[in-house]
């Protein structure tokens, strides 16, 4: 197995670390720009592999031709937010990012599954799927898993409960717009609307949609990486090992939910073929309305970068 990290900053440091000490591939290769940067990062991961008793082996470069004929290609270069700006804020500029290292990683790694993290992470992931030209069972992002382990904590913090006892569910697109569904969410097979009065449990939706933006407030010069980071890794697992485990992510549309040409987190299940199934749930019609909001505000925000793309 070889897992290239295309992004050597927080994000994408954390994930090949977290790669390395779960021992997921035997050669993971952190790419990045800037010079020296990759190297000395992934030789310092190379060198903690004896202590964490594991031997995968961590190569950084600037250059994508090391990582020729990856098996999974996880998409991490982008401009991080800063206090008031959006992920939509970053739609120049990190479209222009993307292209240019998915362009270059599928020269050399054709027949990868491409993981995307960069935000606008829905957009991106769609501008992804038209650059490889790969079908959408190997190109998906990672948002849901992360919105939906922060929706998981906050309720533990709220019952005092364990975190492994909460299930739980969020469609839409990754930011304001998502839509947390406390019907499909238990804890210990106890619905949490029985467990949290419907205000409380609002407000616990609400600090869920703004979970990224309230941690960009505290860092003031960057944005979530150790949670992104552990989302990213539970995909590759349940890819590398064909655990066909149902989890939430971003992957096109073509006609579940009555949705096409759009990129929002659905539950699938992730296997070793990639995506091999897209779950429909039954929702009421107050879940539909906010999934439309959400749907409508993505579909206009890729239009918006493909425009730019393409110029």
């Amino acid at each position: 197995m070889k897992i290239t990290v295309i992004g050597a900053g927080n994000v994408g440091a954390t994930t090949a670390q977290l790669l390395a000490n779960k021992e997921l591939a035997n050669e993971i290769y952190l790419i990045d720009i800037l010079e020296g940067i990759p190297e000395g990062k992934a030789l310092d991961m190379y060198e903690s592999m004896p202590i964490m008793e594991s031997d995968s082996k961590v190569y950084g470069s600037n250059s994508y031709e090391i990582t020729k004929d990856s098996d999974i290609v996880i998409q991490t270069a982008g401009l991080a937010r800063k206090p008031g700006m959006s992920r939509d804020d970053l739609l120049v500029a990190n479209a222009n990012i993307v292209s240019a290292c998915i362009n270059e990683a599928i020269k050399y790694s054709p027949n990868a599954y491409y993981i995307i993290v960069s935000n606008p992470l829905d957009v991106m992931t769609y501008v992804s799927l038209k650059l490889t030209k790969l079908p959408r069972t190997k190109v998906f992002g990672m948002a849901g898993i992360l919105d939906t382990a922060r929706y998981r904590s906050f309720i533990s913090m709220e019952l005092g409960v364990s975190m492994q006892d909460i299930q739980a569910l969020i469609l839409g697109g990754h930011g304001d717009t998502m839509v947390p569904l406390p019907r499909y969410t238990t804890v210990a097979g106890i619905p949490v609307t029985d467990l949290i009065p419907k205000e409380r449990l609002d407000e616990i939706v609400k600090r869920t949609a703004g979970g990224g933006g309230e941690i960009v407030k505290y860092l003031k010069t960057g944005s979530a990486y150790y949670a992104p980071a552990a989302a990213v890794v539970q995909m590759v697992e349940s890819i590398v090992y064909n655990q066909r485990r149902i989890l939430p992510c971003s992957v096109l549309l073509d006609g579940e939910y009555g949705y096409n040409d759009v990129v929002v987190g659905v539950p699938v299940v992730l296997g070793k073929n990639g995506i091999e199934k897209i779950i429909e749930l039954k929702l009421n019609d107050e879940e539909k309305a906010l999934l439309k909001i959400s749907c409508d505000h993505v579909a206009v925000t890729i239009k918006e970068a493909m425009e730019l793309i393409n110029k």
